[in-house]
């Protein structure tokens, strides 16, 4: 038997109300606590081994960069693929320069801009931690959730971002054409 709470509870809220269901809301946690623990805990396992010790969001641009063409992208390009501030960019960038990963170098193509370049030494590094980020992924998530749910999250979460959102293997860049700058 429902409550008069509980059928309140089952509904969902509208844009005009100030506030989420409890449900929604709970909800809405759940997916706040869960990405946060997830990115903690990918990081985590990449930085584990001292052989490896990268963030999750410099393996990021070890993976964006080996999948582009020549292995370089224009800074601003990256920064729009991993979702990075261009002040953080350039501060990961350099951290990771100082270990021999990337370099900048001027663009090739017009020479103005910058552009961060995979090493062999970021490469070697990449591949060497693409088994253990794998395993974590799977671990963490594609295990618990199950092959279909996994999917079917993507499908979800792929419907809140925007439509030329750089989430494709060797995607291009978002809202690039040829007047952009980097």
């Amino acid at each position: 038997m429902h409550t008069m709470e509980s059928r309140d509870e089952d509904r969902a809220s509208t844009p005009e109300e100030l506030w989420l269901t409890h449900r929604e809301q709970t909800a809405w946690r759940s997916f706040l606590y869960a990405t946060t623990l997830l990115n903690d805990r990918l990081s985590e396992a990449l930085q584990a081994d001292p052989t490896i010790d990268l963030t999750l969001g410099e393996y990021e641009i070890l993976v964006r960069l080996s999948e582009s063409e020549g292995h370089f992208l224009r800074m601003s390009e990256l920064a729009d693929r991993v979702v990075h501030s261009r002040s953080r960019l350039t501060h990961t960038i350099s951290r990771m320069e100082k270990r021999g990963l990337v370099e900048r170098v001027r663009c090739s193509d017009d020479g103005r801009g910058r552009q961060a370049q995979l090493t062999e030494a970021g490469m070697t590094l990449l591949e060497k931690a693409a088994p253990t980020h794998v395993r974590s992924v799977r671990e963490l998530l594609l295990d618990v959730v199950g092959h279909d749910d996994f999917l079917e999250l993507g499908r979800i979460l792929g419907r809140a971002v925007p439509e030329d959102a750089p989430i494709g293997i060797g995607s291009p860049p978002p809202h690039v054409g040829p007047d952009s700058q980097g």
